[in-house]
This record gives C-alpha cells, sequence and structure tokens, in this order.
C-alpha cells in the first residue's frame, strides 16, 4: 500500500470508524479505498509489514491518515477512509510519516509490501444514509461483528434510477417487518469497476449470519420474494464479498 497521491502511493485512507460521529451528521459520506491483492504465500509477510505501518503511524502521530481494513476470504486487503471531496486525493497523507522516519526508511517499507501483492486498485464509494437500514445508528463497526457479507449488486446505467426505488423498497419493508439483519449501502463512484449498490451486513461469524440471513427471508416472506425478482430483473451481475474486519491493521490518529 501506498500514499493516496494521483493514486499512485499505497495505504491511503481510513467499508466500515472514529469518523463515523461527524460523518452522521450527513446525508451521504464519500470513502477512498485501496485494494491490495495479495498473494496466498505472501500472507504473513504482508501482515506483518502492515502491522510495521501501523506502528510506525502511531509512534509519529500521524495527523492526516485515517483508515479501517477489511481482509476478505479471496486474498484481498481493503483499506477504507473518510474523504471530504476529490481533492484530497492530491494529498499525501504519510508527508509526516516521511518527515518522522526518514524517506529511505518509508520507501523500503513500501517496497517490501509492494513485493507481496499482484495488483492494488484504488476507488471511491459513497454511504447512502438514506438508503441503510441500521434502526440504532448507522456505524460501520457494529460492537462484536467482525464478519461482513458484502454484495455488489451491478445494474446498467439505464436502470440506476429503479435500482435506488427499489433499494427504498426494500429499506422500507424491513423497517415494516421489524427486520434484525441491517445493513449499509454504499453507491459506486470513481475509479470502481462499474456501476453498482454495494450492500454490507456486519454479524458476529459467518454462522450467525446465515441463520440471520435465514430468519429475515422468513420474515420478509412473499414481499421480500418478489422484491428480489423485481431486484433480478434490472441487475446486470452481482458479486459477494466475505471477510473479516482487522482493527490490528487500522489506524485512526489520536
Amino acid at each position: 500500500m501506498k500514499s493516496k497521491s494521483i493514486f499512485k502511493v499505497v495505504f491511503a485512507l481510513a467499508i466500515l470508524f472514529c469518523v463515523s460521529g461527524w460523518a452522521q451528521e450527513k446525508k451521504n459520506q464519500m470513502y477512498y479505498i485501496h485494494e491490495d491483492h495479495v498473494k496466498p504465500s505472501m500472507i504473513s509477510e504482508y501482515e506483518a509489514i502492515c502491522k510495521e505501518l501501523v506502528a510506525a503511524c502511531k509512534k509519529y502521530n500521524v495527523s492526516k491518515a485515517n483508515w479501517i481494513t477489511l481482509a476478505s476470504d479471496n486474498f484481498v486487503y481493503s483499506y477504507i477512509g473518510p474523504m471530504e471531496n476529490m481533492a484530497e486525493l492530491d494529498e499525501n497523507i504519510f508527508s509526516e510519516l516521511a518527515e518522522g522516519m526518514g524517506g529511505e526508511a518509508m520507501a523500503d517499507l513500501f517496497n517490501r509490501m509492494d513485493k507481496c501483492y499482484s495488483d492494488h486498485i484504488d476507488y471511491t464509494l459513497t454511504l447512502d444514509k438514506e438508503l441503510s437500514y441500521m434502526p440504532t445508528g448507522i456505524t460501520q463497526m457494529p460492537e462484536g461483528q467482525m464478519y461482513r457479507n458484502n454484495v455488489k449488486y451491478y445494474v446498467a446505467p439505464e436502470n440506476y434510477a429503479k435500482a435506488n426505488e427499489l433499494a427504498k423498497k426494500f429499506k422500507n419493508l424491513y423497517s415494516e417487518k421489524g427486520s434484525k439483519m441491517y445493513y449499509r449501502v454504499y453507491r459506486s463512484g470513481f475509479g470502481a469497476d462499474g456501476t453498482y449498490f454495494l450492500v454490507a451486513a456486519a454479524a458476529e461469524n459467518p454462522a450467525v449470519f446465515e441463520q440471520m440471513s435465514y430468519e429475515n427471508r422468513k420474515l420478509l416472506g412473499e414481499e421480500g420474494a418478489n422484491l428480489n425478482k423485481e431486484l433480478l430483473s434490472i441487475m446486470t451481475k452481482m458479486e459477494t464479498v466475505q471477510g473479516w474486519m482487522r482493527p490490528d491493521l487500522a489506524y485512526a490518529p489520536k
């Protein structure tokens, strides 16, 4: 992972953190995502270097960096951080780190990390609070729920408005039925691999999630099944990403 400047350096950022306090005052919140596609044989070395980075940020009290981390089952590590605007993409969030530990030492850290992954990409997502269903308050880090089941529903641009209305119908049904299966909805943004709505759900573990999903389908009944049919009629494909949040690989300034 580097720096956020011009999408070239790797670790830039901060889905789903201490940012939630001020983010909740707004209808939408943009996030910068950096993904490292780690070589399976290099997982241990990669994580050790990531922990070095986190420790160095803490040691030098880096104030510009802020991220949470999702490690998915397909060996992709996603670093998620809040953005106010696109201009922030030009900012080097590790300038303080370079000053504290020295440019050569920081370059060595990132060079060692580079050898651990086959690809890395950057893009943005926007959390839509009006489409998200979390009656107790929107947060990316529900207490005790580190497992994630994130589903991308891809739609053609011509069906984007229909998808938006369908998302509203889903939320209304969940609310009317008093569903205990909470979720957040993100819209794909700049640099994403298509047009999609990402639905992120949290649970204690996969078994709890599957049981919760089963009970939720029964609760929503025929109305839920009909909405799913409507969804199938407008989406172009679906992609599921499962994994765990990793607080040990996350960083937030003091």
